[in-house]
């Protein structure tokens, strides 16, 4: 990869991106993308904008209507045009790199270079293109197409699909993301981690792009993260030193398919709605088609939105044919929550991740977010319609005025994860159904992974990233339902190869390894199971045409259906007079036929090309594929087969990642194939370290630095609103009030840190938070605390002699700043006394006195604000007696605190008397 000004590259050829400012960040970032991922950005450009077959040829035509009849490339448009005008200038931003870049990178591209496209220009860009990518991305990754498969089993089933047919065969495959984080009570560092692994269609090139992004000066930012290549910024993992999140899907259903009556009057195309026949809206478009004949669409759009099944096959009840409109956010709100991108970067904490994400649109996300004040919080991100629970499961009738959007959901409030039961200082999100998501879809996955999850951590401390790493790469099966179905058959005849391997499988030890020939076993009976399933004439009206767009033809496949359901299916299937028993051993004696391989002699890697169908297909290098993988479609490790279709993984973990809150460096993370989407040494590197469950050190963080602690609260850079100013006392000597005088001085990390250590050891001390520290860990907090301009530490000294540690701070730039309104000359202190050697009457109450007439030096200073903690009832009782108003319980990354204040007023009176 060639590295443009401002861009400098790591050992594995991730972009580190640097620029002065947002917006030449964005174009920074675009220009380097599009220098890697040409043809990729120019592929998801074509799927946007319905192009695909004007330059791939009939292959492409299938996606080309349905977007066109989907009017992505509108919806994107809407979009952007609505945008506030600093995220549309960043937008813009990055398609101006895009542009720039494109001619460098497509000289790099084998597959540009195949079609024998030119090579300059900018491709044909539009300010809204990021939108459609985005878009291309998302408008399936929701419940659109199993929608569609649950209308089709009303339609070609009727009556005869009872409740228990419908919800085995209804529900159909999930997704496979995980996403775990961990409160600093469970680390070694003391802070918290998260770890994750998206899981996608394992495309070449990769779907995310590892990036690491840089903006110098006072504005500076500095993020790692996963980008789409085409969209600005990291919309779902990413880390800025202070903060990371992550995301995994939260299965909402945000999508609605209506049923829709169309029929012509004259030149008006009409749909039947709740008010009656209404016109719709109807226009042509021309796809052109690289080496055949154009092709003509009509695009209709009624009030419920753009039709994208133009005539649903005709059902058992002999009804007229009808057509499914889809209702989404996006085009009814003309947004995508484009907003939240450039927020993300910028973010420092928890709570600005959470504001960033009020802003998000579709599809609906469950987020995992920690910080380095050691907050961790479960969100969930996007808009959910308010409206008849029926919409969420089948098509529903247009003209039925109770299916109407009524608004949106409230957005669920964010959970913040504690180390006290039910979270147990543990979250874990994996598609399953918690109660903040489970009333807003229909098709999550079994609990198995999340479960699994919390089961591997289990009471575990001293966490490390590698911790975490190899939780996600776990192989256990949770096949316990159909082993026990072949545990209830009638053993096969002893000697007969169906016999051996009977008894194979039972002593298999549940794991997709690789090189498992139990593994092997189990997955060759699973496969003959489902064909015996599909075979069954119960079941045939799912083998009837369907009447819908190509493009929704991966959910409506009966065996990939039948596949996901199987251990479901067994348990209904004895209620519509099958027997499961004979399928078993039936299923048992087609296994047999041949020898059983490996689990990884099948169960290989399988990338996906955008060329692949069309004739340049054998032009794509795919060296990686034919790997031998472990895990399987319900392992966390969820490298997904399609049992009775294929073994090999079309789709599985698209990134793997960990993000460490006390020291970002410490982070690691791997992709499928590599960082650059064109031939070179940094197009399939990481793909072995992929398969073995290993991860790579992230670019190195050198913006601000956060070195290792444990369970401190940490202070936090002001992003915005009023000016923070500094948080320094007078140094130097002053009266004590009885004679003596005493010194203020700036604590000094390597010379005081065994002073201070041996103090905040002592349980005594045990409301500082650092009773387990380390000396080493006590220099590094106050080493970094000494780089801040808004924190200090002090060390007091009476007569010289060492008396306590104070620490002032500016509350807007503190964790407990969220907590309460700040005012202005706000001035946070933490006292901390040394243990008295000889113990003297009244003299906490003259220190006192003493700092705060040192604090009074300051004439900006115009109230004293203290958080104990809420059990520390000796030092709430002090702070009454000195003239304290005691504020509200509050919750603090580290403990519950009670808020008390000192007005300036109060402190010259009570030094006056």
């Amino acid at each position: 990869m060639t590295a443009p000004a401002g861009v400098t590259r790591d050992p594995f050829g991730v972009p580190t991106v640097r620029a002065g400012s947002l917006d030449d960040l964005a174009f920074a970032q675009g220009r380097v993308t599009a220098v890697d991922r040409a043809w990729q950005l120019e592929v998801e450009r074509w799927r946007s904008e319905a192009t695909l077959a004007a330059h791939v040829g009939a292959a492409g035509l299938s996606w080309d209507t349905f977007a066109a009849r989907a009017r992505l490339d509108d919806t994107a448009r809407r979009c952007h045009d609505a945008l506030d005008p600093a995220t549309r200038r960043w937008v813009n931003a990055y398609v101006a790199g895009v542009r720039d870049g494109l001619a460098e990178g497509a000289a790099r591209s084998p597959e540009l270079q195949a079609l024998g496209l030119p090579r300059g220009g900018h491709g044909g860009w539009r300010a809204w293109t990021p939108l459609g990518v985005f878009l291309v991305h998302h408008v399936l990754f929701g419940a659109l197409g199993t929608t569609v498969w649950r209308g089709h089993l009303l339609r070609s089933f009727g009556p005869r699909l009872g409740p228990d047919l419908a919800t085995a065969l209804g529900l159909g495959p999930p997704d496979g993301s995980n996403a775990v984080a961990v409160t600093g009570a469970r680390t070694a560092s003391g802070l918290p981690l998260i770890a994750g692994d998206p899981h996608r269609v394992l495309e070449r090139p990769g779907v995310y792009q590892q990036v690491h992004l840089v903006v110098d000066g006072p504005a500076a930012l500095d993020v790692v993260g996963l980008a789409f290549p085409g969209v600005p910024g990291v919309a779902h993992f990413g880390h800025t030193g202070t903060v990371a999140w992550a995301v995994t899907n939260a299965m909402a259903v945000h999508q609605d398919l209506y049923r829709e009556r169309l029929r012509r009057d004259g030149d008006r195309l009409l749909a039947l709605g709740p008010d009656g026949w209404a016109p719709a809206d109807a226009r042509t478009v021309r796809l052109d088609v690289r080496n055949g004949e154009p092709v003509t669409v009509e695009t209709v759009e009624t009030a419920r939105g753009p039709v994208v099944v133009p005539s649903w096959a005709v059902g058992t009840d002999g009804g007229e044919p009808e057509a499914l409109s889809l209702r989404a956010p996006s085009r009814v709100d003309a947004a995508l929550g484009f907003e939240a991108l450039p927020l993300l970067l910028q973010a420092r904490t928890t709570a600005d991740v959470d504001a960033a994400l009020a802003a998000w649109v579709e599809p609906v996300n469950s987020v995992l977010v920690a910080d380095t004040a050691g907050d961790v919080r479960q969100l969930v991100a996007g808009r959910v319609p308010e409206r008849a629970t029926a919409n969420r499961w089948h098509p529903v009738p247009a003209w039925d005025r109770a299916h109407a959007w009524r608004g949106t959901h409230p957005p669920a409030a964010g959970l913040r994860v504690t180390d006290a039961a039910p979270w147990d200082g543990v979250a874990v999100t994996a598609n399953d159904a918690r109660p903040d998501v489970a009333g807003h879809g229909t098709v999550f996955a079994p609990p198995h992974r999340a479960a699994r999850l919390r089961a591997l951590v289990g009471d575990r401390t001293g966490l490390r990233p590698a911790d975490l790493a190899e939780l996600l790469v776990d192989t256990a099966s949770p096949a316990t339902g159909l082993i026990d179905v072949l545990q209830r058959a009638a053993a096969p005849e002893p000697g007969t190869p169906a016999a051996r391997l009977h008894a194979e499988v039972l002593s298999w030890d549940r794991r997709m390894a690789a090189a498992s020939r139990g593994a092997g076993a189990f997955a060759a009976w699973r496969s003959a199971l489902v064909r015996r399933v599909l075979d069954l004439p119960l079941l045939a009206p799912l083998h009837r045409p369907a009447g819908v767009p190509e493009v929704l033809a991966p959910w409506l496949s009966p065996v990939e259906r039948v596949g996901s359901a199987l251990e479901r299916l067994l348990d209904v299937l004895p209620h519509h007079g099958v027997d499961v028993d004979a399928l078993v051993r039936d299923a048992l004696a087609d296994a047999a036929t041949t020898p059983v391989p490996d689990w990884g002699a099948t169960h290989r890697l399988r990338t996906v090309h955008s060329l692949d169908g069309t004739p340049w297909e054998d032009t794509v290098d795919r060296p990686a594929d034919g790997l031998p993988l472990d895990g399987d479609t319900d392992c966390v490790l969820a490298t997904a087969s399609l049992p009775g279709l294929t073994d090999l993984s079309l789709r599985g973990p698209v990134a793997r990642y960990v993000w460490d809150l006390a020291d970002r460096d410490a982070s690691r993370w791997v992709v499928p194939l590599g960082a650059d989407g064109a031939p070179g040494p940094h197009t399939e590197d990481q793909t072995p370290l992929w398969a073995s469950g290993s991860l790579v050190p992230v670019p190195p963080y050198d913006v601000i630095p956060v070195p290792p602690a444990r369970r401190h609260p940490r202070p936090t850079r002001p992003t915005g609103g009023d000016p923070v100013t500094d948080a320094r006392l007078a140094e130097g000597t002053h009266p004590f009030g009885d004679g003596r005088t005493f010194e203020v001085r700036r604590l000094d990390p390597d010379r005081d840190a065994p002073l201070v250590h041996s103090w905040v050891r002592e349980e005594r001390a045990r409301f500082w938070g650092m009773t387990d520290h380390t000396e080493e860990q006590v220099r590094e907090i106050y080493a970094y605390v000494d780089s801040l301009d808004t924190h200090h530490a002090w060390l007091v000294s009476v007569e010289g002699s060492p008396v306590g540690l104070l620490q002032t701070y500016q509350p807007a730039a503190d964790p407990v700043g969220e907590v309460y309104a700040v005012e202005p000359g706000d001035l946070g202190i933490h006292v901390l006394l040394a243990p008295a050697t000889t113990p003297e009457p009244g003299f906490t109450l003259r220190l006192a006195a003493a700092l705060g007439a040192v604090a009074l030096a300051d004439p900006t200073m115009r109230r004293v604000v203290v958080e104990p903690d809420a059990a520390n009832e000796g030092a709430l009782e002090r702070l009454r007696r000195t003239g304290f108003e005691l504020g509200p319980e509050v919750e603090l990354p580290t403990k519950r605190a009670r808020l008390a204040f000192l007005r300036r007023e109060v402190l010259e009176a009570l030094l006056a008397g």
